[in-house]
């Protein structure tokens, strides 16, 4: 049986971005990303901060896994205490994806959108607590040293 609320999300350390540059041949996408880095660094700083991509959460209330859902996209920063164990706060953008619910009213779209803060923080807890975190700084680090060993190129990565 599946969950009643699944969460699905990258996860980017912001203090393992080597670069705030935008690159002069980046694609519109690319720039936009940078861009969002940015200002999330801007308004967060790099330490203890987690920036949130490809983000998903999808709210179900039947038993039909073909109706009763509610799936919002999410993207932004998720911040940490000092020891990086457990969330304390968020700053995303949430927007209404997609619903199966011909019942759905506005205000519990927007209850909705609001409890997606809740919810993130809730499973950013568990994605630490499993050790995804740890991975995924230790895998960010492999590929800097990777790329600074190679002169700070890495493949079509650049």
């Amino acid at each position: 049986m599946e969950s009643p609320v699944t969460i699905t999300f990258d996860c980017t350390p912001l203090r393992s971005v080597p670069r705030l540059d935008v690159p002069l041949d980046a694609s519109p996408a690319l720039r936009a990303r940078v861009e969002r880095f940015q200002a999330a660094i801007a308004q967060h700083g790099t330490r203890n901060t987690y920036y949130l991509t490809d983000a998903a959460c999808t709210f179900r209330f039947t038993n039909d896994p073909e109706s009763g859902w509610v799936r919002f996209r999410f993207e932004g920063t998720v911040i940490t205490d000092d020891a990086d164990s457990r969330a304390i706060g968020s700053d995303l953008q949430v927007c209404l994806d997609t619903e199966t619910c011909d019942w759905l009213t506005q205000p519990v779209v927007a209850w909705l959108g609001q409890t997606v803060d809740q919810a993130v923080q809730v499973e950013f807890n568990r994605y630490i607590a499993a050790g995804d975190l740890s991975k995924a700084i230790e895998r960010l680090e492999q590929e800097q040293a990777a790329s600074d060993a190679a002169g700070g190129f890495l493949g079509m990565n650049l």
